[in-house]
């Protein structure tokens, strides 16, 4: 007699909060149009943003020129903070700003940085707690938008990418659990990078975003496109094989039916689905639009004014 074991696994937590992952190199000076689609998405009349430059090898400048973005409009409370130790993302003010925050935006830089400093901290607790429990906005661009995902790419040339072993992955911060993000994408040439890591993890969806290309996540499933650049979609369900459980370190990679789309402003795709979205089927699901997500402004926020740190 056969005894099965139940399964403990828990359910899929739904997340209340969106996610917007941007390509890199994004319009930070004149129309601004990535930057002002992340603030159109908080539902209220006074923002408050919290810039975090944690990936930064240059966190002054970086800080800057995304504080110029976002303090355009002056009605909106912006706020930097330069956390770059361990010690610092345990700090009880800067946990307390994430708290108050309606946007939690992470420069580019490098990745590492952002999971060995803020990894397991109160901070990355309170990001995660805030991205699943309450209407919250987590952006990031470039290093800020590989860091999302649970599978994280850190490094790997992307001319030997179809050989084992040269694509460096790690932990990331987690927001997202069914998806691996790229960014630079098209312009880097990283197609190879991905499709190595789709091939020993078709389960989960490579997305590659492009410069100036973004996408608006929501419920952890539907994503939709935005800004000027293209995002390609690489969906591994229907991979019929792959060697690379067969070969030796730096061998050739074969890749059996591995499927790419490409979506720009306007299309989509469903992660939990594994669907494209054309316009039409957007407009059907109406993402970000919900009235599930629709963040009332109650007429008591406080404008704490967070500068610089």
């Amino acid at each position: 007699m056969i005894n099965y074991i139940s399964s403990n696994r828990k359910p899929r937590v739904i997340p209340k909060g969106l996610l917007v992952a941007i390509g890199g190199n994004e319009d930070k000076e004149y129309e601004l149009h990535i930057l002002t689609t992340i603030l159109s998405l908080v539902k209220k009349q006074k923002k408050h943003i919290e810039i975090i430059t944690t990936a930064s090898g240059y966190p002054e400048e970086a800080g800057k020129a995304y504080y110029r973005a976002f303090a355009k409009d002056d009605d909106h409370a912006v706020g930097v903070m330069h956390v770059s130790t361990r010690e610092q993302a345990t700090d009880v003010s800067l946990l307390q700003r994430i708290t108050a925050a309606d946007v939690i935006f992470f420069t580019g830089g490098d990745q590492l940085r952002i999971t060995s400093i803020l990894g397991g901290s109160p901070i990355e607790k309170e990001i995660l707690r805030r991205y699943e429990e309450e209407m919250c906005i987590i952006a990031g661009t470039s290093a800020g938008a590989s860091a999302m995902s649970k599978t994280m790419i850190c490094g790997g040339d992307s001319r030997a990418a179809l050989r084992k072993g040269t694509i460096n992955v790690a932990t990331g911060i987690g927001l997202i659990d069914n998806a691996i993000i790229d960014t630079h994408f098209v312009e880097r040439g990283r197609f190879s990078r991905l499709m190595q890591i789709v091939s020993m993890n078709p389960g989960n969806t490579g997305i590659g975003l492009g410069e100036d290309a973004g996408i608006i996540i929501e419920g952890g499933c539907v994503l939709r496109a935005i800004g000027s650049g293209i995002t390609v979609i690489l969906d591994g369900q229907y991979q019929k094989y792959t060697n690379v459980a067969d070969i030796g370190s730096s061998e050739a990679i074969a890749i059996e039916n591995l499927v790419i789309h490409t979506i720009v402003s306007g299309y989509g795709y469903d992660l939990c689905q594994k669907k494209y979205l054309k316009a039409e089927d957007l407009k059907l699901l109406n993402p970000v639009e919900s009235e599930e997500n629709t963040h009332e402004n109650t007429g008591n926020e406080s404008d704490p004014r967070p500068q610089l740190l």
